[in-house]
């Protein structure tokens, strides 16, 4: 609201940000209000419909979200290596499109992903999980799921390790141009990025326990723990972030206050 509202906040770090916002509030919304519903009446089905509807959220919002991460990291790289050439680098236009390209590809991919996953004859109706998601679903399958392994793989790579080898590289840029700086504009240039690391690192650790559960036998660990486990990376993320980019950034802080402030006395 904070980066909407205020006509100041136009560099596009801030219009980065806000996209990786958006994806956390779609990614929480798709999953909480349903499973309050099922806690408070205690209901442990789901209609197919919802289901698959689950699964087209969940995996659009990891994917957008992860994209969104990658973007951040390279708005980081251009501030840092190149901070003279920042706004042309980062026009009106490479900025629109960096902001589309995460929920363009999020949103088509995982639709290809789902078209498969419907189509397969199902032999059980079980899933351990207090949500649907499509390795779950998939493994329910009584026909041949070959091919959706292979994409699924393919995707997966495409996703994940291209990302990630970006990220990495960025980040050996940033730190190649810190230790050839001075010490008090390494710190300065640092202190920009630990947000997203912080959130980078929480999502990926929240995603690796999720994975885990999906590829590996999980039966022995304790039901409460499995649960925690699938509610971490959907419920820490949108928490955090906000925290970390809000608390860090001194010029959204104050915005904040000023906006709080301005309403308390507005209600009183």
């Amino acid at each position: 609201m904070v980066i909407a509202l205020n006509r100041t906040l136009t560099d596009p770090m801030y219009l980065f940000m806000c996209s990786l916002f958006v994806s956390e509030l779609y990614g929480c919304t798709m999953l909480f209000p349903m499973l309050l519903h099922h806690m408070l009446w205690q209901l442990r089905q789901i209609s197919t419909a919802f289901c698959f509807l689950q699964i087209y959220c969940l995996h659009s919002y990891a994917t957008a979200e992860y994209l969104n991460l990658t973007v951040l990291s390279y708005d980081r790289y251009i501030a840092i290596c190149f901070p003279l050439q920042y706004h042309t680098h980062l026009n009106k236009s490479r900025v629109m499109k960096l902001i589309a390209f995460p929920w363009a590809y999020a949103l088509l991919t995982v639709v290809v992903t789902l078209c498969q996953t419907t189509s397969l004859q199902l032999c059980n109706n079980v899933i351990p999980k207090v949500y649907c998601d499509n390795y779950s679903v998939v493994r329910m399958a009584c026909s041949d799921i070959s091919y959706i392994n292979f994409y699924g793989l393919f995707i997966t790579l495409l996703t994940i390790a291209v990302p990630f080898v970006f990220m990495m590289y960025t980040y050996l840029c940033i730190l190649r141009v810190c230790c050839s700086s001075s010490k008090q504009s390494a710190q300065k240039a640092l202190s920009t990025c630990v947000p997203h690391l912080i959130t980078l690192l929480n999502f990926t650790l929240g995603g690796s326990f999720e994975l885990m559960q999906s590829r590996f036998d999980m039966s022995n660990v304790s039901m409460v723990l499995r649960i925690f486990l699938s509610l971490y990376c959907i419920s820490s993320q949108p928490l955090l972030s906000p925290l970390m980019y809000g608390l860090n950034i001194s010029r959204i802080r104050t915005l904040c206050k000023g906006l709080l402030l301005a309403r308390l006395h507005s209600n009183a």
